[in-house]
């Protein structure tokens, strides 16, 4: 399966104004930053690879190790955070010392689309402070660049 960056890009920029709903991955409905990517992945690709399992807010703290990275890896391909292009999946570490729990798509060079607790899906400049924060890097299988 060839998968095309322009089509990710679209399918993300589909998500926009979603209202922020946590564990929800629903376009127009409700999500959060792992609703978004899973509901892209629907989009773009199929069915989801695996389930998500229940989580509460704090669950990347909770449970320790890097959870979101191991189960984006196991699906997405892994790149250098500074090779992420349109369509990439970026993750976030709040802090140096936590793990990374925020997921985003990139849709142009300075700009990621993501759901923030609190606010609808938006797209937004990727600015220093995001860039600084950057944890790991993925692309969805089949793109061909």
């Amino acid at each position: 399966m060839t998968l095309s960056r322009s089509a990710i890009v679209a399918e993300t920029r589909g998500w926009i104004g979603t209202p922020y709903r946590h564990q929800a991955s629903l376009k127009g409905i409700g999500c959060d930053c792992l609703g978004l990517v899973r509901g892209v992945w629907r989009g773009v690709i199929g069915d989801e690879p695996e389930r998500a399992p229940a989580y509460a807010p704090d669950w990347a703290e909770a449970a320790g190790g890097e959870p979101l990275a191991e189960a984006a890896a196991r699906h997405l391909v892994s790149i250098a955070g500074d090779a992420c292009r349109e369509g990439d999946v970026l993750l976030f570490r709040w802090r140096q010392h936590l793990p990374a729990k925020h997921a985003a798509i990139v849709t142009a060079p300075d700009s990621i689309v993501h759901a923030h607790d609190g606010a609808a899906v938006a797209e937004v400049a990727l600015a220093p402070w995001w860039r600084r924060r950057i944890a790991y890097a993925f692309r969805f299988p089949g793109v061909n660049d």
